[in-house]
């Protein structure tokens, strides 16, 4: 694999009018470390701008680092009108996760349950999107290079870790959005008991567990929950407390052989109407 590459190019031809076509996005695989910089400055930033996340404040380039980057692959969104980065996430497939030790995961959950799909299995994370830029546009091009990056080496399964900020908002009490998601996914969205996974730090809120705190009348669900479940993945169980970014973790596993089928073709054709558009473009140069 080359450093840099584009898994899915823009869908817009060249020279069309931003105001009239909206920006031009790319996403790109990288190993390139000038890029996966970029991307970790941007995981700060986003990071650091998002109520409830407790991250440490820095200088300017601050960047969210750690010791699993070196082992990922990485998909960055370009906006290919202005070139900047716009969002990012990284894969850590099955040899990556060998040489770095084990899943970023494995590290706020024991994973025994999933070990039989180890050899299948790739992690997801890290996943932000610049303000001005979240959009379905963006979103959806990022679901499809997931899709793209299992397509393309053979593999069944992502898995992941979507956090819910813990401090409350709104008058709610802290601990009160997450108890409210946690419910929500545990009805309706529950790995099988053969997946069910368990967190090394449960969440405990001023001494409280998610029981003992009221949830709210109604869950904000993330959005990067919201996509996993709209695929079809299914919530591991309970959630861990991560204190350094001050979030609860939920353990999500996606199978691909059990997504929904009508929202995998729609990313299917995300996919092949931005070749074909680049294919066709190339043709006429």
């Amino acid at each position: 694999m080359s450093i840099a590459s584009v898994l899915i190019p823009s869908d817009k031809p060249d020279g069309a009018a931003t105001s009239s076509a909206g920006p031009r996005y790319s996403l790109l695989l990288s190993t390139d470390p000038g890029l996966v910089e970029a991307a970790q400055r941007l995981r700060y930033d986003v990071f650091t701008s998002t109520p409830g996340f407790a991250l440490p404040e820095s200088g300017a380039g601050a960047r969210d680092v750690d010791r699993f980057d070196e082992f990922c692959d990485h998909l960055l969104v370009r906006d290919d009108d202005t070139g900047e980065l716009v969002g990012c996430y990284r894969m850590l497939a099955p040899a990556g996760a060998i040489a770095a030790g084990g899943l970023y995961t494995a590290t706020e959950f024991d994973l025994g349950a999933l070990d039989p799909l180890r050899p299948s299995l790739v992690e997801m994370g890290r996943a932000v999107v610049r303000d001005g830029h979240r959009n379905g546009g963006v979103v959806l091009l990022m679901w499809a290079g997931i899709l793209a990056y299992l397509d393309r080496y053979g593999y069944d399964y992502v898995i992941g870790c979507v956090s819910v900020p813990i401090g409350g908002s709104d008058g709610e009490a802290p601990g009160s959005q997450l108890r409210g998601v946690r419910d929500f996914v545990r009805s309706r969205h529950a790995a099988p008991p053969e997946y069910r996974v368990y967190p090394h730090r449960p969440v405990v809120v001023d001494g409280k567990t998610l029981d003992e705190i009221a949830p709210p009348a109604r869950p904000s669900v993330p959005a990067l929950m919201r996509g996993y479940l709209r695929l079809g993945a299914k919530s591991c169980g309970e959630p861990a407390l991560d204190p350094d970014f001050g979030v609860g973790d939920f353990c999500v596993l996606l199978d691909k052989g059990q997504a929904d089928t009508r929202y995998l073709r729609r990313l299917r054709s995300v996919s092949a109407a931005a070749q074909m558009s680049s294919e066709m473009a190339g043709g006429e140069r």
